[in-house]
């Protein structure tokens, strides 16, 4: 009443300062700026005055008043009801007791930046003012004891709505926050009503009558009491009794409870400021309500069992999931507790995430509650939370509850919602029994190992398992068919040999698109020889179609066919299966050795020799000849063979010679042959046909008769030679001697020439003559005779190429070895002068000569030729 304004600081220091001369009477804080503005009264009477103060500036030690000026609707003085001013500071609404209200727009803070209008003209007093900005639109909205209206501040003219035909007495009307849309409350004495720009909105049933309303953060603050409210006229009336009891109640709209409610003596007012109410009531006491923190106002309603209510509030308090997850599991204990199965197991659906999934499904197993638990585990999967183990255990749910439907669609949801380990899901359908849910399970995802599985030990569906792998990619097919090829084959064993024929040829997947690439390299048929272990006719046809397609085949394909056509052959003896066989061995494409033992097993002799002579194995095939005594063909071979392998001459006559049988004819063709090309000796032929005791003296007469001939003639060809050799022997001694003494050239003609000689001449010691001109013309060498030089150059290379055998030992053992006579050999290499030690001989002291040097002087005399010039 002394026109001050008082601060009241956080730590409740008071402070003031002179604002009116006579009083204050409304006063408005902005929330975004440090604004103050009043109304109060400097004379007597009613004369309201507005003043701006703007508390960041001092005037003399006071805020400075930045703007002053009358709150007058027109030209009749009337007392102010209520104030508002928006937070951008361009709109101030000022309400008055006659039902006026007057808007200033512009900069409120200044005179010049603004003007003044009146929006609402009538006789009921105005109650409540609120701006509410919503973008960039600005409504007002207006209460009085009648009706509730809002302007579009926004528009031209400013465009009026009225909202409700009733209104609410003075400070019973206040604006949300933002969360609630920045609703207009309009507090009545049966229900609070809000209200939007352009309806009325919901309305909540309070009773009491209302003597102040208050929002704050989220809280909804009435003051009522008991007694029935005034009449409409009074709406001003504070006239209360000493004792009278205020019921100061807070709501939680939101959350619909009850926050707070308490009685008080007496309220002036409720001011909400650093987070807490402020109750000043008339005795001047000042009490402050501090909100308590969340976890404590959880564990109110943990104690009360209103476990919705605190859900409510930790949403609308932000809480995390895991505090909501906590609140959840004890909602579920509760529940369980209670005996509400279907309620608790929804509760803990909504902690999957964060409660531990064993917590759930232990207490849902011991209550053998199957459904709840099934209802669990669905989630966890769609959350795909879910392991192994609980894929499992799903499974075994609805195959214990017997529930197809619901199997059917858990394992028939589309692709993009498989929340599970189908692996693991597919074991548990076919250890239950519900093959054909494993089967579908495993053919949708591919699972092909499974599928065949399945299809092959459990369903016995051959045909469907091998249509199935006639579908897989190239090296899927390949595995697989390896892996159950025998099980196919001996259950369809023409679709097995089909499918494995396109494999190892030219394979494409069995599909409906025409998208089939080219396929870079077949399957190796050797590999799947294995699978037709007990079919040979489907083998007989898979091998037979891999050799006539692809002739490159590899040789395990052309072993396994031979011995399959020698089997026949053995069993049969057909002419056919015969021909066939030898065509395989004569391609070039079986294994030798594999080759030849199949054919020795089966007793083929046509390709035992055919091998034998393949492989130039000769003593093999005289050998078979042998040991089955075809007599002939043993003759036959050693003719056919013998230029390659002499010895076998030999071993023919050998082997006649130990048989008992008269074999004298076979002998003497042996012995006859043996004779025409020197083979044997003659006293090795005596000593292998004594072991014979049928074979007489008669045998080998002819024999020895011709080789006594022909030694004979032999001994008779040496002994002229050795006559020949001497003379010539002879001979050059006799040219030596006369080499060694004075020559006299009596050369008359050129040698090269022909013309007669003329100096300057060379002579030689051969006795050739020639011009010196003829000699530098036509001889390379003038130290060589150009006439003997050819001659000398074949002795020279004769020794030269004895000299580089002298070292050849190998050479002489293979040639001693092979040779069938090995003196003549022995004689050759005596001749070449292999064994001899080369010593240099050079003529004795004096000048004497013998015998011993004699040859070595004939052969450094006639090797080189002395150059003299006459």
């Amino acid at each position: 009443m002394d026109g001050q304004i008082w601060f009241l600081t956080r730590s409740l220091q008071l402070s003031s300062f002179q604002a009116y001369k006579l009083r204050v009477t409304h006063l408005y804080q902005l929330k975004q700026h440090n604004i103050l503005v009043s109304v109060g009264q400097d004379e007597p009477g009613i004369n309201p005055l507005v003043k701006v103060w703007n508390l960041d500036k001092k005037d003399s030690g006071s805020p400075l008043c930045t703007r002053i000026f009358p709150a007058i609707p027109g030209n009749k003085p009337t007392e102010v009801s209520c104030l508002s001013v928006h937070e951008n500071l361009n709109f101030m609404a000022i309400g008055f007791t006659d039902g006026s209200v007057v808007l200033t727009k512009g900069d409120i803070t200044r005179d010049r930046h603004s003007k003044t209008l009146s929006l609402n003209e009538g006789n009921c007093p105005i109650t409540g003012l609120a701006f509410r900005q919503a973008g960039k639109v600005t409504h007002l909205f207006v209460a009085t004891l009648e009706k509730v209206q809002c302007y579009t501040l926004s528009v031209k003219e400013y465009p009026c709505i009225e909202l409700d035909t009733h209104g609410c007495a003075l400070r019973c009307s206040a604006l949300t926050d933002p969360s609630q849309d920045s609703q207009f409350i309009v507090a009545g004495d049966d229900c609070v009503y809000l209200y939007q720009p352009d309806e009325r909105g919901p309305c909540f049933a309070f009773d009491g009558h209302k003597l102040l309303t208050h929002w704050h953060r989220g809280y909804l603050l009435l003051l009522t009491h008991n007694n029935k409210s005034p009449s409409k006229s009074d709406y001003g009336s504070r006239q209360t009794s000493p004792s009278e009891k205020h019921i100061l109640t807070i709501y939680d709209l939101d959350n619909k409870f009850i926050a707070y409610s308490a009685a008080f003596d007496d309220v002036i007012d409720v001011l909400a400021e650093w987070g807490s109410f402020y109750v000043l009531t008339r005795d001047r006491t000042l009490y402050m309500l501090q909100e308590k923190d969340t976890q404590t106002k959880l564990e109110m309603l943990f104690k009360k069992n209103l476990f919705v209510m605190a859900i409510n509030l930790a949403k609308s308090q932000h809480l995390d999931n895991d505090g909501l997850s906590e609140i959840f599991r004890q909602y579920g204990d509760h529940l369980y507790v209670k005996g509400d199965h279907d309620g608790a197991i929804q509760q803990y659906i909504r902690t999957i995430g964060k409660l531990e999934p064993s917590y759930v499904i232990r207490k849902f197993l011991d209550a053998q509650r199957i459904h709840n638990l099934t209802a669990y585990l669905q989630a966890l999967h769609r959350q795909s939370l879910a392991n192994a183990d609980h894929t499992t255990l799903l499974l075994n749910c609805y195959t214990k509850l017997k529930d197809s439907s619901k199997l059917e669609e858990f394992i028939k949801s589309n692709e993009s919602e498989v929340h599970f380990d189908v692996e693991i899901a597919i074991k548990v359908l076919r250890q239950a029994g519900y093959h054909s849910h494993a089967v579908f399970l495993a053919e949708r995802h591919m699972h092909h190992e499974w599928y065949l599985k399945i299809q092959l030990e459990d369903l016995k569906n051959y045909q469907e398992a091998l249509r199935y792998i006639g579908r897989l990619p190239f090296d899927q097919a390949e595995s697989n068919m390896k892996r159950y090829g025998k099980i196919l084959m001996h259950h369809v064993p023409e679709s097995s040999t089909i499918l494995l024929k396109r494999l190892c040829t030219d394979y494409h997947p069995n599909k409906d698109s025409t998208d089939r690439d080219s396929l870079d390299r077949p399957a190796n048929p050797e590999e799947f020889i294995p699978v037709f272990a007990n079919n040979p006719r489907e083998l007989r046809a898979f091998l037979e179609h891999m050799i006539e397609v692809d002739p490159f085949s590899p040789e395990g394909v052309y072993d396994t066919l031979l011995e399959l056509r020698l089997q026949d052959w053995a069993h049969e003896q057909d002419p056919g299966v015969k021909h066939a066989a030898l065509s395989l061995l004569r391609s070039d494409n079986t294994v030798f050795d594999k080759a030849l033992v199949l054919c020795q097993m089966h007793n083929f002799k046509e390709g035992v020799l055919y091998l034998y002579e393949k492989g130039k194995l000769y003593q093999q095939i005289m050998h078979y000849h042998m040991q089955n005594e075809e007599y002939g063909k043993v003759v036959e071979a050693c003719k056919r063979y013998g230029d390659s392998e002499v010895c076998l001459w030999e071993q023919a006559l050998g082997y006649f010679a130990r048989k008992e049988e008269n074999c004298k004819a076979y002998i003497s063709e042996v012995l006859q042959h043996i004779d025409e090309n020197n083979l044997m000796p003659p006293l090795l032929v005596v000593q292998t046909l004594a072991h014979n005791s049928t074979a007489s003296l008669s045998v080998i007469k002819d024999y020895l008769i011709n080789k006594l001939e022909r030694e004979t003639q032999q001994i008779e060809e040496d002994e002229r030679k050795i006559r020949q050799y001497r003379e010539e022997t002879a001979h050059l001694r006799t040219e030596i001697q006369e080499l060694k003494t004075a020559k006299i050239f009596q050369k008359t003609k050129c040698s090269m020439c022909n013309s007669p000689l003329e100096l300057p001449s060379v002579h030689f010691l051969c006795g050739h003559s020639f011009h010196q001109h003829c000699l530098e013309s036509f001889a390379e060498s003038e130290a060589e005779c150009p006439t003997c030089t050819p001659e000398n150059r074949k002795v020279m290379d004769m020794l030269r190429a004895q000299d580089q055998k002298r070292d050849l030992h190998d050479h002489f053992h293979r040639q001693l070895k092979c040779s069938n006579d090995g003196f003549s050999v022995i004689a050759d290499y005596f001749g070449r002068g292999v064994f001899n030690k080369l010593t240099l001989i050079t003529d004795p002291p004096g000048g004497k000569s013998g015998a011993g040097n004699l040859e070595a002087e004939f052969n450094r005399d006639l090797l080189i030729n002395t150059k003299r010039n006459v």
